[in-house]
């Protein structure tokens, strides 16, 4: 499939897509699936409390956030990709953070998470068929193809890994 049209998705993911390079998405795969494992994994373990300013998340409930997103991502493809005729509600990310365990967690197992998880979506685009690359269906009250979510998912993901550099100095 080729990069999603501006009409697979709504203009708040842009900034996602853009992150993203390449044309579909067995080359995000290449270009970026080690990559975002290994950046993560690099962060030295006395920073993964550590938020850069009073009120914002720490390295770890960023990661968590990281993580919950995904699979919400992931759900809503195999969702549309399954032709679901009801809309799929969005989420509110702050609150997600606030209910998550992030800060009880050990960092160790979130990072084995994060790479069986990217495993698991990675297999399941692989599992798409053509049509259901195409489907498209309504997540948060706009409109979303699969074939969109699968660059909002990696674009998310770099997205977060520039946070770190910018705001968290990683």
């Amino acid at each position: 499939m080729p990069r999603p049209s501006a009409t697979e998705y709504a203009p708040y993911y842009q900034t996602y897509i853009n992150y993203t390079s390449g044309k579909d998405y067995s080359i995000l795969v290449q270009q970026y699936n080690e990559r975002i494992i290994e950046s993560w994994n690099a962060i030295p373990l006395e920073k993964i409390n550590f938020a850069y300013a009073e009120d914002k998340w720490t390295i770890k409930q960023m990661f968590q956030h990281v993580i919950d997103t995904e699979r919400i991502f992931a759900y809503r493809a195999v969702a549309i990709a399954r032709k679901e005729p009801n809309p799929i509600p969005g989420f509110d990310e702050n609150e997600y953070a606030k209910s998550g365990t992030a800060a009880h967690r050990n960092w160790k197992d979130m990072l084995a998470e994060w790479k069986i998880l990217r495993q698991s979506t990675n297999m399941l685009f692989n599992s798409f068929s053509e049509e259901d690359w195409k489907q498209k269906g309504i997540a948060s009250g706009n409109p979303m193809s699969v074939n969109a979510l699968s660059f909002i998912i990696f674009g998310h993901a770099l997205h977060h890994l520039h946070v770190l550099k910018e705001r968290y100095s990683i």
